[in-house]
């Protein structure tokens, strides 16, 4: 079997999702590790040993590029660098997984739609929007795009995290990139895709109290925004989950038709309609890293098209704008 070569390049966010599925993919190989930053590598080499590969470590990304010349990369180092070391990645020929969101500022969005625009048509560029493959907002979705609440016409997301200890890029706007691109990425997500349109109108507080000595860390936001299909949604983050809850997160999405009214709370879908309530069974499949792969090899369409991509990091970036402007 001929092996496809895997890189991670980073240890910031959720590149775990590649030690959760890679598994399902014998065709893999984990060939390489950077950090792209001082962070050490100690944990992804031995999260990968657990998986049975010996990656070489590369102290530079670039090297690692121009030496391993991997098929796929997944990208999850410092959150200011993501843009760079995608586009180095994709000029390097290779499809790419990258930690959301994929551009913190104007410009580094603006250098992202120029190479979307130069980029082959197969080639994947993917954010992590994992919570569209979670099974219950799967079958949501599914459900809505059937036509079970009728005219989407009013969706409602929430995300609440624990604060916890949180490393120190996360004290400063310029390294953290703020909570409403960061926590908000997912929630905006959902109402683009549960809405199936693109944001036309939005605007944002947030607020940085009780973040436990975080400095810029905004520990709440709230969202109002339109879509251009007249579609009309809000979004709630917060950092306030107590250390108590039986989860880190909590995870909530109320989509409000012509015909009914479909939740999605703890992993589970209840939907409403003109014949009364009905649960509706969640839709297994790959997660966001599974779903990468696939994409890259030609099997499945990427969940999350280059288009939808720069669209939801257009939006954050106008929301967290907003935000600042009613400081």
């Amino acid at each position: 079997m001929k092996k496809r070569k895997l890189a991670v390049i980073g240890c910031r966010g959720h590149w775990g999702y590649v030690t959760r599925e890679i598994a399902n993919f014998p065709d893999l190989d984990w060939c390489a590790v950077s950090t792209g930053c001082a962070d050490a590598p100690d944990r992804m080499v031995a999260a990968a040993a657990e998986k049975g590969f010996s990656p070489r470590i590369y102290s530079d990304y670039r090297e690692l590029l121009a030496t391993e010349s991997p098929e796929l990369v997944v990208v999850d180092g410092p959150f200011e660098l993501h843009t760079a070391i995608t586009l180095d990645a994709l000029a390097a020929g290779a499809h790419v997984l990258c930690e959301k969101p994929v551009a913190l500022t104007w410009k580094q969005l603006d250098q992202l739609r120029t190479a979307c625009r130069d980029l082959p048509e197969h080639r994947i560029l993917l954010p992590m929007q994992e919570l569209r493959c979670v099974p219950a907002m799967r079958a949501a979705r599914r459900a809505v795009a059937a036509g079970a609440v009728g005219t989407v016409r009013l969706i409602s997301a929430r995300k609440s995290y624990r604060l916890g200890q949180r490393p120190g890029f996360y004290r400063d706007r310029s390294t953290y990139g703020g909570t409403i691109p960061w926590v908000g990425s997912h929630a905006l997500d959902w109402i683009m895709w549960f809405g199936g349109a693109p944001f036309e109108y939005i605007d944002a507080l947030h607020d940085r109290s009780d973040n436990a000595g975080l400095g810029d860390l905004e520990t709440s936001a709230a969202l109002i925004c339109r879509l251009t299909n007249g579609v009309l949604a809000t979004a709630h983050l917060d950092y306030f989950r107590p250390s108590a809850a039986p989860t880190h997160d909590d995870d909530r999405v109320r989509v409000a038709g012509s015909r009914g009214v479909i939740e999605v709370t703890a992993g589970k879908v209840q939907l409403l309609d003109e014949t009364g309530e009905h649960e509706v069974p969640p839709e297994p499949g790959d997660g966001i890293f599974g779903s990468f792969v696939r994409a890259a090899a030609g099997e499945t369409a990427p969940p999350v098209s280059r288009n939808e991509l720069l669209e939801l990091n257009r939006a954050l970036l106008a929301a967290r704008d907003a935000a600042d402007r009613h400081c």
